[in-house]
């Protein structure tokens, strides 16, 4: 009998020590290996690891400024990552409506900024988690992967390992220059940012596995600035194999942004470095970062190595990287290409800047007798272009690839009794598919929770499957050149028609015409 209790007790106090060190695990900062050495992250309440200012590149300073990222040193020992690094040099916002501080960068600057951040839910490298990369908008001028609406921890949440990204902005990450171009293996200069964000997918490739991830399901995902960055991914060949699938927010469509030649977009470096009295790219690379800010107007360019052509030539001929593609638009995406302040004269001379040819049946199908009208078509018009152009760049892509296309038209807008005029605003969809609504305060109603849950749930779905749809979700039907719909995520989920059969007519023969060109990008 004596020996039994002895037994007992024994079990019982092997069984607590099991619980308790179990306990003390889960509550210490777990520990993940990487090729260039050890990390530890902070695991929140909910059992969420966040690991953040990942180091992915060596700092682009000195000599490494306008030069591709430079893979990150080893390093001895565990470092902690429960901070995020500095973002890249950009002016700070406190407020820039209809950008609320949520939705802008109030992080430190640098141009030692190369850094991401993951969250996810098993730090196992058995997990094989499916992986999203997100890519932040700001118009390749400014945005962070720190700001409050990307947090991850929500998202991860459902099953996801989570990354957000830094990557070079203005004339840091999109500089071209004869010098630049003479000094490179590969004749080519400008696009460094979206090296960068190249250079982050191979640090994903090598390391997420080690975070619960899988590296053969991984979706990039990026939003304005970050859209137009995951269309130049899905084109360049710098990029293939390094994602199974892509989403775009506000940013592919047949209306799109211009993308200069090498030689158009060294002479515009060579402009800039005048206007800095920089005599050299020594000169240049030795001004305090500082003095180059803004530098503004810097973007992708067709640099014959990162970008052989256009994202849109190459994906017309089918020789960009073929996966499957979610795109879509913004129901005041509009408002971004709307004149502040125009008179009704004014009013006609934008529509013949902007339409051309086509100016005068835009006015019948659009009539406007004052500028209230004016401003109501002119938002209106965008909506019916933006469905239309996305649906005739998908459609073309559905013929040319192998890998599905899903579009949609984001039409909730989040409550906000104060500017009930931005309605669905240009960024205002990222707090739902996040899971994001509580960093926002605003009166919520049981719509937008719904709402977010479905829209997360299509992009796990995506994130998983190269497909939105999934069990008790609404069908989200695949693009097919017959079918003249898009999806509506709002209010409803369902499927929606791209115009009135009028309207339609006028933009399918509008993109078909000399004069598409002119259409702004939102």
């Amino acid at each position: 009998m004596l020996k039994f209790r002895m037994l007992h007790l024994l079990m019982v106090a092997t069984m607590s020590f099991a619980v308790i060190s179990s306990n003390a695990s889960f509550a210490e900062k777990p520990i993940v290996h990487t090729q260039s050495g050890d990390i530890s992250g902070v695991r929140s309440a909910s059992g969420i690891v966040a690991i953040k200012g990942i180091p992915f590149a060596e700092p682009p300073v000195g000599d490494l400024r306008w030069k591709p990222p430079v893979p990150v040193k080893h390093w001895s020992g565990v470092r902690s990552r429960d901070n995020f690094g500095a973002s890249c040099m950009q002016r700070i916002h406190d407020t820039f409506l209809p950008w609320t501080p949520e939705f802008l960068t109030h992080n430190r600057v640098s141009e030692d900024c190369l850094y991401l951040n993951v969250w996810t839910p098993r730090v196992s490298t058995q997990a094989n988690l499916p992986v999203i990369v997100f890519i932040h908008g700001g118009a390749f001028l400014e945005g962070a992967g720190d700001i409050a609406v990307y947090d991850g921890e929500h998202l991860a949440a459902t099953g996801l390992v989570i990354v957000t990204i830094n990557y070079r902005l203005g004339v840091f990450g999109f500089l071209a220059h004869p010098e630049l171009s003479a000094e490179s293996a590969h004749h080519s200069s400008g696009n460094y940012g979206l090296l960068d964000q190249i250079a982050a997918l191979h640090w994903v490739q090598e390391n997420i596995r080690s975070f619960g991830g899988d590296p053969h399901r991984v979706t990039i995902w990026g939003q304005s600035a970050g859209a137009f960055s995951v269309n130049a991914l899905l084109a360049s060949p710098r990029a293939k194999g390094l994602f199974q699938g892509a989403m775009a927010d506000s940013g592919i469509g047949k209306a799109d942004h211009s993308m200069a030649d090498l030689k158009s977009a060294e002479a515009k470096g060579l402009a800039f470095a005048a206007e800095h009295h920089a005599a050299s790219l020594k000169d240049l690379r030795a001004v305090p970062a500082e003095q180059l800010l803004p530098g503004s107007g810097f973007s992708l360019d067709v640099d014959g190595w990162v970008l052989p052509d256009t994202p849109a030539a190459l994906s017309t001929k089918g020789v960009d990287n073929d996966v499957p593609v979610v795109t879509g638009y913004q129901a005041n995406d509009g408002l971004l290409s709307m004149p502040a302040d125009v008179t009704m004269d004014g009013f006609d001379k934008l529509l013949r800047k902007q339409y051309g040819d086509h100016a005068d049946e835009f006015e019948k199908l659009y009539p406007a007798k004052n500028m209230d009208e004016a401003r109501r078509v002119l938002l209106e018009s965008s909506r019916d272009r933006n469905r239309v152009s996305m649906f005739l760049w998908a459609s073309e892509r559905e013929r040319n690839h192998r890998g599905p296309v899903f579009t949609y038209f984001f039409t909730r807008a989040i409550p906000w009794p104060q500017h009930p005029e931005y309605g669905a605003f240009h960024t205002g969809e990222l707090p739902y598919f996040f899971r994001n609504l509580d960093k926002l305060d605003r009166p919520w109603e049981p719509i937008d929770e719904d709402l977010s849950k479905t829209v997360s749930s299509y992009l796990k779905n995506f994130a998983s499957t190269g497909n939105p749809n999934g069990s008790g979700l609404p069908n989200w039907p695949q693009v097919h050149s017959g079918q003249l719909t898009t999806m509506e995520l709002g209010e409803k989920a369902g499927p929606i028609s791209l115009a009135d059969p009028a309207r339609l007519n006028f933009w399918l023969q509008f993109f078909h015409s000399l004069d598409a060109g002119r259409a702004p990008a939102f």
